[in-house]
């Protein structure tokens, strides 16, 4: 499997502030992966989901999404899987609460530009506070939207970061579950 992509230093991690991370994107998706915004981890290393103890590699894998379980620097494989990886937000924080709504809503607007530009089959938001801001939809629940951007369905999932404790790996996990479920069934049902 190769070894993990060295610790940043403290310098590295400083300086990698407002840095942002290339997506990991192209047309014919089935699921379009979109975090809120790259970790100082992602900015330094330049990979998404880089910081040891963040659960979206281990869900992916637990769920079947991917064959086994991939490491951040193994990234680009996910596009021959048919999945991708996007951010609300493009801005490198420490935390995601560094974000303004504005800036949340702001990158709202340039991700639906971007899912209409690639059309994937499903636009999967990992956290359900940035959705409900950058989506003007305050009462949004985890799982399949109603609405659509053109023909890209929209799925809300838990937010993988370990400092989201209201989910254990294993719900984690059950969450991304249920969409590739969905998926392999014809498609996500809509609520």
């Amino acid at each position: 499997m190769g070894s993990s992509p060295t610790r940043p230093s403290a310098a590295e991690l400083a300086a990698a502030q407002d840095k942002t991370v290339p997506d990991v994107i192209g047309p014919g998706l089935r699921v379009l992966f979109c975090g809120i915004n790259p970790g100082l981890w992602s900015g330094a290393t330049g990979l998404h989901f880089a910081r040891p103890g963040n659960r979206f590699w281990p869900a992916l894998y637990r769920s079947g999404f991917t064959p086994r379980q991939l490491r951040p620097d193994e990234q680009d494989e996910l596009l021959g899987l048919g999945l991708g990886i996007t951010n609300v937000a493009t801005r490198t924080t420490a935390r995601a609460d560094q974000l303004s709504s504005a800036e949340l809503r702001a990158g709202g607007l340039e991700l639906v530009e971007r899912v209409q530009r690639f059309r994937p089959q499903v636009l999967a938001v990992l956290g359900i506070g940035a959705y409900r801001t950058a989506f003007g939809r305050p009462k949004t629940a985890v799982g399949p939207q109603s609405e659509r951007i053109g023909d890209t369905s929209i799925w809300v999932l838990p937010n993988p970061s370990g400092l989201n404790a209201h989910y254990t790996p294993e719900a984690l996990a059950g969450e991304f579950r249920t969409l590739r479920s969905a998926l392999d069934k014809g498609g996500p049902a809509t609520s």
